[in-house]
């Protein structure tokens, strides 16, 4: 569908300038208010850029200056991605922008590959004090090893490396790196992190979570130079996939600076709704609350994000009852109860919107009581957000409709996780795993993203997944 996209683009960019414009003979396709349909085959754009109406077959045309025939191809709106990491993401890991300016690992197919992929990265970047890259994803490889420091010493060991997972919440470093942050088998897990040890307490390199940060502080400082080309990086890809505006989960602080630096030049072209990644990057700007619609409305800060556990994949989502393919282990929880409710509070107190990562049961039902508390205070419609949702007790779904949560979540990672959430998970608690059906029927509202560059962009496998719950290839049946 979105083929349509680069010849529209450029009959648009050749047509006279400060002129109305048809864009006429079209496929065009958009969601009604009520959330029905609505199809046209014509668009009138006004001479400052902005449609003025729609038009149905049928429909007299009225006089323009320019016209463009779309030849029959789809047109759409431009989308909305409700959760992605535009530039960097929380913790000071890779978002989109940064990822496509460094080693891309989505894809790999095994341990072999990976030191495949680093090793010609490392000969193509000699002058790199540090190698950073992320995307792997185990759970694509057979026997499913995690990567450990060994299997990269082989390949790069003359300079640190670390390799982020594609959803951020592990990463592996080589010797080198562990070195550089000073990480020995004395090193205690810090707190909300964990660092994997062989059976005599050496670290294997597997760093999950926070234990991530021990090593990420460690790398050379990205620039501001680097930020605004992984901005513009960023922007490219997005508008090239449909996306024209995006809720960034977890700007930090340089991220935020980069967004109002380029919004002032006049490069932003697409819409950035902003949630800082947790009270400390609100404290260093001089944003101490959301702000209005900043540079012609394309940025705008609102928000506040603060996490509950970790991530499925790496098994820190904080479960309920023990994970059913390693029975030592519930997960990670980030917060005590008092700790979430005092940092939800104050965002709240601030004017901020909360949004809080939960993708365990547990760590769902602690965020549901966290707001269920907090509306007894903050009264009218706070928007509160859970962000993920992802595997939820049965019992609690209902209560998330009645505490007026946003319920935050990203269809394709069913997909993409589908697999590995029936080896974690126990059939009971499939039943409340990627439930947004359920969710909504308890009148919850939901907003849909894909997470990148956790998933791709590209929002159609997402709108596909939501109703069919069936991967690009159709499985399961």
């Amino acid at each position: 569908m979105l083929k349509v996209l680069p010849a529209l683009i450029a009959a648009l960019l050749a047509a006279p300038a400060n002129a109305d414009t048809l864009i006429d003979n079209a496929n065009g396709i958009q969601v009604r208010a009520d959330g029905g349909l609505e199809r046209f085959d014509a668009l009138l754009i006004g001479d400052d850029g902005k449609v003025v109406r729609t038009l149905a077959k049928g429909e007299p045309r009225p006089r323009a200056d320019a016209r463009v025939d779309a030849g029959g191809r789809a047109l759409l709106p431009g989308l909305i991605d409700a959760h992605g990491h535009v530039i960097d993401a929380p913790g000071g890991d890779m978002g989109l922008g940064l990822m496509l300016l460094q080693l891309d690992l989505n894809g790999t197919g095994s341990i072999a590959e990976l030191k495949r992929r680093t090793a010609a990265y490392a000969a193509a970047n000699p002058d790199a004090d540090w190698i950073l890259g992320r995307g792997w994803n185990q759970e694509l490889w057979a026997g499913k090893r995690l990567p450990t420091a060994a299997d990269l010493d082989s390949v790069v060991a003359d300079r640190p490396v670390l390799l982020a997972r594609v959803d951020g919440h592990a990463a592996v470093a080589n010797s080198a790196a562990l070195k550089a942050a000073g990480i020995t088998a004395a090193t205690p897990d810090p707190q909300g992190g964990t660092i994997d040890r062989h059976p005599d307490g050496s670290p294997t390199g597997l760093l999950i979570d926070n234990a991530i940060l021990l090593v990420a502080r460690r790398a050379p400082p990205i620039t501001s130079e680097m930020m605004s080309r992984a901005l513009l990086s960023a922007q490219a890809f997005l508008l090239s996939n449909g996306i024209t505006a995006v809720a960034d989960m977890g700007t930090s602080a340089s991220g935020w600076d980069t967004m109002r630096r380029l919004g002032q030049t006049g490069a932003l072209k697409m819409r950035i709704i902003s949630y800082f990644d947790g009270l400390e990057p609100g404290q260093r700007t001089p944003t101490k609350g959301p702000t209005p619609w900043l540079h012609g409305d394309r940025l705008r800060m609102v928000g506040v994000k603060l996490y509950a556990d970790g991530a499925l994949g790496s098994r820190g989502a904080w479960l309920k009852s023990p994970y059913a393919d390693k029975p030592g282990t519930r997960g990670l929880q980030f917060l005590t109860d008092a700790q979430l409710r005092e940092q939800a509070g104050k965002a709240a107190a601030a004017g901020f919107q909360v949004a809080v990562h939960a993708i365990g049961d547990a760590a769902n039902a602690q965020v549901i009581g966290a707001f269920e508390e907090l509306r007894k205070t903050h009264t009218g419609d706070r928007r509160w957000r859970i962000e993920h949702v992802q595997v939820v007790d049965p019992a609690d779904i209902p209560r998330i409709g009645r505490a007026g949560i946003i319920a935050s979540m990203q269809p394709v990672h069913q997909t993409s996780d589908r697999t590995m959430a029936e080896a974690r998970l126990d059939p009971p608690r499939l039943a409340g795993a990627y439930a947004w059906n359920s969710i909504a029927r308890t009148g919850a509202r939901l907003a849909f993203g894909s997470d990148f560059p956790v998933e791709s962009p590209n929002p159609f496998p997402g709108l596909a997944a939501a109703v069919s719950r069936q991967d690009p290839n159709g499985i399961p049946p």
